[in-house]
């Protein structure tokens, strides 16, 4: 299976696909049409994958449509990079879902701009921004001067921030509150012309002031910005706020259901004080809220993301210990095992804290039935077999995958040198040890039994080599086939390996909740997250894809490392390295079971 073959499992269950239900039964929209609109001032992350699978998924399920609308607007933190990684990583999470998922605009007045699917799918989400409606957020705010229901104050933010008050008391009006609709028209065009510094002058709705909800005590709707914007360039110097443009590029996209997470709960009565106030002619969408994701051993917050990385103490965004998507991806993640975990955790109106063995769950669940099995050794030590003859090879079968009958067979070479993980010996073992030890025997996978005749150290008396011999009528259809041992070890030939570097990843932090108590996050960064070895492999991991996922047999998960492209087309001329996905079981479940 690869990663453009994705699992369809069964719909979800849950409070806003029973709301979007009910709309659409009841005759309120003929179709839904959600919508994802991140800010493109950083990577997505595990959290956006939730919002993600949500609104693509309820799409999906109910034939109908979910828009990508990039939320730039604002110019001082938004990159086309960012613009790039999140396209780049919501086609890969949803990529093969159907058709519908993608949109394209069409003309329209401002009350009658709509979306209609498509015509162009192929694998590029074509992603809509809420810059291009600039021009007509613009009338729609001229409009509400009009009504009486904006003004211009040249209060500044301190000042402005002081006469909002707090929600125990009232705020108090702004001096310029009651301006009259000619100046505030004068005033606005030329905030428009860029007559006025930033800062200076902002839009505000007229709302109330006495409001026990804050966020409507005159909420600003424009703010002067004197900066480069990645798409328009210098054309503007006057930016919408995100609580103005959210419900109006909701409107004008024809979104019937607006998903958000519960920190915006306080701010839907502006997102519909906004719409019902322009008297729009359509049927007007819906703000729901559901609790955002929290997991554990992890930072969710781009702007702390975007600290690790400027700080140098991950190597980018793609950093496979990052909450990234990219970072994910890179190491070894498939968009099945998200959206998996995307169904298990659900939908609720209650914050908590997802402990990571849940992800991970999903992912171990999701590997094992397409992880191709390899022979691996990270920490070697020399096996000599003194039965076989130098330039002797036996081959053996080995499966591709247990749980995968149709991945098949491939032979591996049994010569009379071998590598095994140094783990898997012990010169003085303790009780109920059951790997290799002098005198012991043990069983080499896929192959037959051996038996360590001879240690041979080096003059500081470290094991540099183990003299075995090999009972060939022990493999598979030998004579003593049936013999039994207690330990099955891991082995790869020496005369065939090849040697890769390999990448052994961990959690980031070393606290679940890497900000309780107000601490510093950075202050439990995992010293041990991160460790970097040169592993012997057996020579089929020479062919490896960037969409081949591998078990190494006995030591965990991997993946072929392919740092973030936009184009997603992984360097010719970087050396074999390979990622650790995660182990093959949670070992720091033992960890925090000893504290």
């Amino acid at each position: 299976m690869s990663e453009s073959e994705p699992t369809t499992p069964p719909a979800p269950a849950d409070f806003i696909r029973d709301i979007v239900a009910e709309d659409l039964q009841s005759g309120k929209h003929p179709l839904s049409v959600t919508r994802f609109p991140p800010e493109p001032n950083g990577y997505l992350h595990i959290g956006h994958a939730k919002s993600i699978c949500l609104n693509f998924g309820i799409a999906r399920e109910t034939h109908g449509r979910c828009n990508l609308r990039m939320d730039d607007t604002n110019p001082t933190k938004e990159e086309v990079e960012y613009v790039e990684s999140i396209q780049a990583d919501v086609d890969w999470l949803i990529g093969g879902w159907a058709d519908d998922r993608l949109g394209r605009k069409v003309p329209g007045d401002v009350s009658g701009s709509a979306v209609l699917p498509s015509e162009a799918s192929g694998r590029t989400l074509e992603p809509f921004f809420a810059s291009d409606y600039f021009e007509q957020m613009l009338a729609l705010a001229v409009e509400l001067i009009r009504r009486g229901k904006a003004y211009v104050c040249d209060l500044n933010p301190e000042e402005m921030s002081e006469y909002r008050g707090v929600p125990e008391r009232p705020g108090k009006p702004s001096p310029w509150r009651e301006r009259s609709v000619e100046e505030n028209l004068d005033l606005f065009e030329r905030m428009r012309k860029g007559e006025f510094p930033d800062g200076t002058r902002t839009l505000r709705s007229r709302i109330d002031m006495a409001s026990p909800n804050i966020h409507l005590r005159d909420p600003a709707l424009y703010r002067i910005r004197h900066a480069t914007h990645h798409r328009t360039g210098d054309r503007w110097c006057l930016y919408p706020m995100y609580d103005y443009a959210h419900p109006i590029s909701d409107y004008l996209e024809g979104i019937t259901h607006s998903i958000c997470t519960l920190e915006f709960e306080i701010h839907r009565p502006f997102y519909d004080w906004v719409l019902q106030s322009l008297n729009l002619p359509r049927t007007l969408p819906r703000q729901i809220e559901f609790a955002r994701l929290s997991l554990g051993y992890t930072v969710m917050s781009k702007r702390k993301l975007l600290l690790l990385v400027e700080e140098g103490l991950v190597s980018g965004w793609d950093d496979p210990r990052m909450p990234t998507l990219s970072g994910l991806r890179r190491r070894g993640v498939r968009p099945e095992a998200l959206r998996a975990f995307a169904a298990a955790i659900g939908v609720t109106k209650y914050n908590g804290l997802t402990e990571v063995s849940v992800f991970e769950s999903c992912i171990r669940d999701d590997l094992n039935l397409v992880a191709l099995r390899r022979l691996a050794v990270l920490r070697p030590i020399k096996v000599v077999l003194t039965n076989i003859a130098e330039g002797e090879t036996h081959w053996f079968d080995a499966v591709n995958n247990p749980s995968n009958p149709e991945l098949g067979t491939r032979k591996i070479a049994f010569t009379r040198e071998l590598w095994i993980d140094s783990d898997d010996f012990m010169e003085v073992p303790p009780p109920k040890y059951f790997r290799l030890r002098p005198g012991g025997e043990v069983r080499l996978k896929y192959a037959c039994i051996i038996r360590c005749d001879e240690v041979v150290k080096d003059a500081a008396g470290e094991v540099v080599e183990l003299r075995c011999t090999a009972d060939l009528e022990t493999r598979s259809g030998g004579a003593n086939a049936a013999k039994k041992v207690k330990g099955t070890i891991h082995w790869v030939s020496a005369a065939h390996a090849i040697r890769a570097e390999v990448r052994l990843y961990d959690r980031l932090f070393t606290e679940e909740a890497p900000e309780a108590d107000g601490r510093d996050f950075k202050s439990v960064l995992n010293p041990e997250s991160a460790h970097t070895i040169t592993a012997l492999l057996e020579p089929t991991l020479a062919e490896a894809r960037q969409t081949d996922r591998f078990q190494f047999e006995r030591v965990g998960y991997f993946t072929l490392d392919v740092p973030y492209s936009p184009t997603g087309v992984a360097p010719t001329s970087v050396p074999l390295i390979f990622n650790r996905t995660l182990g093959l079981k949670d070992s720091w479940a033992k960890e925090m079971a000893k504290k």
